[in-house]
Formats: C-alpha cells, sequence, structure tokens
C-alpha cells in the first residue's frame, strides 16, 4: 500500500455504512428500554444515598452512560458513540421516567464524554481500558452538567464527590460492563461484521500447522 493511498484508506474505514447506521439505531433502541429499567431502580434507591450522603446518588449514574460505550465500541465511527447515547435518551424520553426533555440533553452531554477518548485514540484503540476511559468521561461529563442544571447549591465539596462517585460508576457500570457485553455478543455472531467479532474470528483462527 502507497503511502497516498494510505490516509484514503484510513478516512474509508470511518465511513458509514447502512449497517452502521442501522446497528446504532437497535443499539440505542434496546439500550434506551434499559435506561427506563434503570430510571425506576434509581428511584427505588437514591432516596437512601441522598439522605446518607447526596453525591453517593452518582454511583447510580454509570447505567445511564452505557449506550455511549457501546456504541463507540462495535461501530467504532465519529459520532456512533453521541448517536447511540442519544437515541438511547431519546427512547426513555418516550417510554416516560419523569426526566422529560432533559434525559435528552444529558444523553448527549454524556456521549461527547464518550466520544472525547475514542477520537482522541483517532478511533484506532477500544479495549477494556478504553471502555473504562469512555465510561469515566462520560460520568465525568455528566456530572459537570447535573452541577448546574440539577445541584447549582451545593458546594464544590459535594460538587466533587458527585463528580468522583459519577466516573467510578461510569468506569464500572459503561466500562467493565460494557466491554464486557460487547464480548458477549461478539461471541454470539452478532457482531462479525463489525471489529469486536473480526477481532474475536481472528483470536480463534487455528495457527497454521508447522512444516514438518
Amino acid at each position: 500500500m502507497s503511502v497516498l493511498n494510505a490516509p484514503r484508506r484510513a478516512l474509508g474505514g470511518l465511513r458509514y455504512r447502512t449497517v452502521d447506521l442501522v446497528t446504532v439505531a437497535m443499539l440505542g433502541v434496546a439500550v434506551g428500554v434499559v435506561f427506563w429499567g434503570w430510571t425506576q431502580l434509581y428511584h427505588l434507591v437514591s432516596a437512601g444515598l441522598a439522605v446518607a450522603f447526596p453525591p453517593a446518588t452518582g454511583l447510580l449514574g454509570g447505567g445511564w452512560l452505557l449506550g455511549g460505550v457501546l456504541g463507540g465500541l462495535v461501530v467504532r465511527k465519529p459520532g456512533a458513540a453521541v448517536l447511540t447515547e442519544v437515541v438511547a435518551a431519546s427512547v426513555e424520553a418516550l417510554l416516560g421516567t419523569g426526566w422529560g426533555f432533559s434525559a435528552v440533553v444529558s444523553g448527549v452531554v454524556q456521549g461527547l464524554g464518550a466520544e472525547l477518548v475514542l477520537a482522541l485514540l483517532l478511533y484506532r484503540r477500544f479495549g477494556t481500558v478504553v471502555a473504562v476511559l469512555a465510561g469515566t468521561a462520560a460520568g465525568a461529563a455528566g456530572a459537570v452538567y447535573e452541577w448546574f442544571a440539577y445541584y447549582p447549591d451545593w458546594a464544590w465539596g459535594f460538587r466533587l464527590a458527585y463528580l468522583g462517585c459519577f466516573a467510578l460508576s461510569g468506569a464500572v457500570l459503561a466500562g467493565l460492563g460494557g466491554a464486557a457485553l460487547v464480548r458477549a455478543l461478539a461471541r454470539t455472531g452478532v457482531l462479525d461484521a463489525f471489529g469486536p467479532g473480526r477481532e474475536l474470528a481472528d483470536r480463534e483462527q487455528p495457527a497454521p500447522a508447522a512444516r514438518a
């Protein structure tokens, strides 16, 4: 491959195919239903945490960051993390959780957090460490947004504690959880048209027999 052709082929690898767009939509819808269920759990658990230590509610935030991490790890194209997260947040809003349109705004902000990590790596790295970083960044972005949207009266100690809890939750639930889910999906064969499926096939391909 010549030097002149290399950039052109690299750019071509970042162009969306029809299957990419369909997958973003399907992941977004599926994760949106998960978001709706997660909100029900949040309403049950968060009241106790809020009484004990309000910033600790950030430990539940990672459940709403899964869309961006999944979309980014599977589709691996610019904007996939944001688009998947926004579709998921929109589905959650349509199902009705009490957050209204603010859920979509949160989806944009959190998706951008995950997207930033992938963009800084030029969409070339997608392992577990990258997933954890993306989940952490999504959580941090979500926390900063919520400082102003929901908790403008909090002292800086509470704000920073909330950011730490939200980022930790993003790293564990969305990062480690998202990476594990992608591996599980790849093993079923549904991601054969994407990077995770091809990487799994390469790892499982038998090594060539040694010559006698």
